[in-house]
């Protein structure tokens, strides 16, 4: 079936339907944090006093990138109520996007391996059917732009790395870490570009980071406070059960949140299983933070949508579905704090163990091992070309 020149997917249209329904839901007790960006925007703009480039020092409890704060300014020309809608279809929009974006670098990654793509297509639903719920929660129900941006961002640069086109690989997670500090985690990514490349990838994200921030650092140093800023360490945190029982975050929890999951992402790089680091990153971000806010789950859903499509080439996408019903049906069905802080903790080791140890089927034709580049040369001589029931065309959406 098609619509115009355009071929109707299935199960992009079911996963529409499907973020319809949790945007209803969740549309009731929508934009928890609406006000947080609204403010920040303002103070960035200078419509209310002590903003500028004294934001981050006058309210370090806005942990948010000025990017975030760009963005959210396309909404402020609505009244109030209008423009937190606009705010809340954008960002739902953007999970979809993000599901055909993952599932255009599945197809791509796997090019000439004997993909099989309508599976394909049913891996990417069944495992966005698991994803949509945390995306809705942190984009509908919190509406918590800021994160929002840094996986998005973080998807396209996904996607320009299984391309191989590193420099939007660089200036796409600039714009993440830009977006909200914590997707630093994500910046392993880079070192899965071959060597050539990569420096020039690393140049564009730190120096856009740098143009990002610095300006903050250098006019007021007070904005260094803001990475001290602590929330309250609450009793189904897991650092509950590493013996942590300080009442907010610990002076080294933030900086070991975001070295855990670079190390993390690293060893998943070198040990070629580079679809594992946002997943990995986001473990490392729920293992050890002092809250466990449901919308957090956004970034570990993402990661098993990630490794589930890209990572591993079974029909049935079980990583999402365990991630949705541990975390999620814990924090909805599990009274009890501790026992909540404890399937946590198990969620995170355990998976973290499998995705990086757990032995991996070799695709056919024996590409597992070669480098993204190398892949797309093979793609560029016709030796790559698709087989086993694939699309000659190689887009699964």
């Amino acid at each position: 079936m098609r619509i115009g020149r355009y071929p109707v997917r299935w199960h992009i249209v079911l996963l529409t339907l499907w973020t319809a329904v949790w945007f209803v839901v969740a549309e009731r007790h929508a934009a928890v944090s609406w006000h947080y960006l609204r403010q920040g925007e303002q103070l960035l703009f200078g419509q209310a006093s002590g903003g500028g480039l004294a934001l981050y020092a006058n309210h370090p409890d806005l942990q948010i990138g000025p990017v975030s704060f760009l963005v959210a300014g396309l909404f402020a020309p609505f009244p109030a109520d209008v423009g937190e809608k606009l705010a809340d279809a954008f960002m739902s929009g953007l999970g979809l996007y993000m599901l055909v974006l993952v599932g255009r670098a599945a197809a791509d990654h796997n090019r000439g391996t004997g993909l099989n793509h309508r599976r394909l297509q049913q891996r990417v639903l069944i495992a966005g059917a698991a994803f949509i719920p945390m995306w809705v929660e942190v984009s509908v129900r919190f509406a918590h732009l800021d994160d929002v941006l840094a996986l998005f961002f973080t998807t396209l640069a996904l996607r320009a790395l299984v391309r191989g086109q590193a420099t939007a690989v660089g200036v796409f997670l600039a714009l993440a870490v830009d977006s909200k500090p914590w997707a630093v985690g994500f910046l392993p990514l880079l070192l899965a570009l071959p060597r050539p490349t990569r420096l020039r990838a690393s140049a564009w994200t730190f120096g856009l980071v740098a143009v990002a921030w610095l300006p903050f650092y250098l006019t007021h140093l007070e904005t260094l406070h803001a990475a001290r800023f602590t929330i309250p360490n609450q009793p189904a945190s897991s650092l509950r059960w590493f013996g942590v029982g300080d009442p907010a975050t610990p002076w080294w929890d933030r900086p070991t949140q975001m070295a855990l999951g670079i190390a993390l992402g690293a060893l998943a790089v070198r040990r070629n299983r580079w679809p594992a680091v946002v997943f990995l990153a986001a473990d490392a971000r729920i293992l050890l933070d002092p809250s466990v806010y449901t919308y957090y789950n956004a970034s570990v859903l993402l990661g098993t949508l990630i490794w589930d499509s890209i990572g591993q080439r079974r029909l049935v996408p079980w990583v999402s579905w365990i991630a949705l019903i541990s975390l999620y049906g814990s924090a909805l069905l599990v009274p009890s704090d501790s026992t909540r802080g404890l399937i946590r903790l198990a969620f995170c080791i355990g998976s973290a163990a499998y995705v990086l140890f757990w032995p991996q089927r070799a695709p056919r034709g024996g590409r597992g091992r070669r480098s993204l580049p190398a892949q797309r040369s093979l793609r560029g001589r016709g030796e790559g070309s698709p087989a086993g029931g694939t699309d000659p065309r190689g887009a699964v959406l």
